[in-house]
């Protein structure tokens, strides 16, 4: 996958179109995304001897190609490519935001 823990991401689709925030974990396989204050779900809890019920709100994980990284830099939004760059005889990947003929490096 293409996105990563800590990247700041614009959701394209679903509910909460427009949104933005921070991705809290990532399952790769599942090619799903945890997004900070996204997807928001809410589970009842009944109450269980002394506790008392209640409801705890939590984000639920969103597919990942519904999701645009954005640029900590700049703040342009755009798909992830990678590009590779040979520093002293040793290739290193990077990883850049392609947008309208541009590309920016994010690391």
């Amino acid at each position: 996958m293409k996105i990563k823990t800590g990247d700041k991401v614009r959701v394209l689709a679903g509910k909460d179109k427009g949104k933005e925030g921070t991705i809290i974990q990532v399952f790769p396989k599942l090619e799903r995304v945890v997004v900070e204050g996204v997807n928001m779900l809410t589970k009842h809890l009944k109450k269980q001897g002394e506790r008392a019920g209640q409801k705890i709100e939590f984000p639920a994980p969103i597919h990942a190609s519904n999701l645009q990284v954005i640029s900590s830099k700049t703040g342009k939004s755009g798909r992830v490519g990678y590009k590779f760059i040979d520093k002293e005889g040793k290739k290193t990947k990077i990883r850049l935001i392609r947008s309208k003929g541009q590309s920016e490096d994010i690391e």
